[in-house]
């Protein structure tokens, strides 16, 4: 070949389609029902409450809130709550618990990457295990940082990329890939990838590694439930079939034995997240 010969530059991969990648994990998320999984997880939701040091009054928007861990967590401290999911039935289930605790709580539709609020609207805004999952993650913390008012506080738990549900999603993606070019959720439980969503609304931004610990009757019972309730976890086993579901949930076993520490049948098992106070300019 001559040193003149043109060199054909292969074709960039084709660009994700982020609305339609959107759209198929609403549908994931509205598959089995969440509220059974996200119910164990309320713990989460207020310790996140006590690191955002949230006071009587305050008013509160949770994203992505699934059914409400954390949107219960602040009104049981006396804040004005907007709970919002792009989920109806898991707002339904949160509405549900907020009447059977006697509480009075503001549910409502809405899509974390384009929030229907007007700017500094909220002087706390939170996500647990929520907001992590947005396609376009940079749109996503700028529209938290948006509705929340100067001065506020942001409060985030997102699962981090060496954990249990870290590993979790690594499993999952050998046998459904992820779509291309898309960051990987556990990112947000890292402190830079937190730095570089919010470096330009941050004034502080405080990070504690936290764990959140399953407790199940089994490994197997585990598997169960999330396999009946928990979106991607039905969604993948219900595109594989019957020899890769198997080698599937071996895989899982596996995961899950390196680290049950509960010393008999039954399942006690930590999962590492981080979580982040950010201080608003």
């Amino acid at each position: 070949m001559s040193q003149d010969t043109a060199v054909a530059t292969p074709p960039a991969p084709p660009a994700t389609d982020l609305v339609a990648l959107k759209a198929r994990q609403q549908v994931a998320w509205s598959t089995g029902n969440y509220a059974v999984v996200g119910t164990t997880l309320q713990i989460v939701g207020e310790q996140l409450c006590e690191s955002m040091d949230i006071r009587s009054g305050s008013k509160v928007l949770d994203v992505a809130a699934g059914n409400g861990n954390a949107s219960l967590a602040a009104a049981r401290r006396w804040c004005d709550v907007t709970s919002t999911d792009y989920v109806p039935s898991l707002l339904e289930s949160g509405r549900a618990r907020a009447l059977a605790d006697g509480m009075t709580l503001t549910f409502q539709e809405a899509d974390a990457e384009n929030l229907p609020f007007a700017d500094g609207s909220f002087d706390n805004v939170m996500s647990t295990f929520g907001v992590m999952f947005t396609p376009n993650q940079a749109q996503a913390a700028a529209e938290m940082a948006r509705v929340c008012r100067s001065g506020g506080r942001i409060g985030l738990a997102s699962w981090t990329p060496d954990s249990f549900i870290g590993q979790l999603f690594k499993t999952i993606g050998k046998y459904i890939p992820p779509a291309p070019g898309v960051t990987s959720p556990s990112a947000w439980g890292t402190r830079a990838r937190i730095e570089e969503l919010f470096a330009d609304s941050a004034r502080d931004i405080t990070v504690t590694s936290r764990e959140f610990v399953f407790r199940y009757h089994s490994p197997v019972h585990w598997i169960e439930v999330f396999r009946t309730f928990y979106g991607p976890m039905n969604k993948t086993f219900a595109a594989l079939d019957a020899d890769r579901q198997a080698a599937f949930t071996e895989d899982l076993l596996r995961l899950m034995e390196k680290d049950n520490r509960s010393g008999d049948e039954t399942l006690v098992l930590p999962s590492a997240y981080l979580e982040v106070v950010i201080d608003r300019k």
